[in-house]
């Protein structure tokens, strides 16, 4: 396995934790039922919950960006140094996110957010050159 596929791995594990903690934090707010419902009505979340929530459907987008310059490094065969840096890093950048977007550490959360998009830019960009 990559150093890339590793840290996509890891990143797909994240997002599983990130589920698992929105899922938890609904519930407590929301209650069993209401959760387990048809949602035939919009459940607005708020709070811990919330947060949690917007930050693991955040990380559904980037990780879809992230995937991209995973297999595109991968299967143009051009795994070096710099894409394994930059993935690692938009790993630890995903990772630091969440208890930054949680908190409401801002501006924190926004230049967290910046450094894991210009990682998976770099990884393009190194693929293309």
């Amino acid at each position: 396995m990559t150093p890339e596929l590793m840290a996509l791995t890891l990143a797909a594990l994240l997002q599983v934790l990130q589920f698992c903690a929105y899922s938890a934090t609904s519930i407590l707010q929301v209650g069993v039922y209401k959760a387990a419902g048809p949602r035939d009505k919009k459940i607005e979340l708020t709070g811990t919950a919330g947060r949690f929530q917007r930050a693991m459907n955040n990380h559904f987008e980037g990780l879809i960006l992230f995937t991209i310059a995973v297999v595109v490094v991968t299967y143009t065969d051009q795994s070096s140094n710099v894409t394994m840096l930059a993935a690692f890093t938009y790993l630890g950048a995903r990772i630091l996110y969440v208890p930054a977007y949680v908190f409401g550490l801002a501006p924190w959360r926004s230049l967290i957010w910046f450094i894991g998009l210009l990682a998976i830019v770099v990884m393009l960009l190194a693929a293309l050159f």
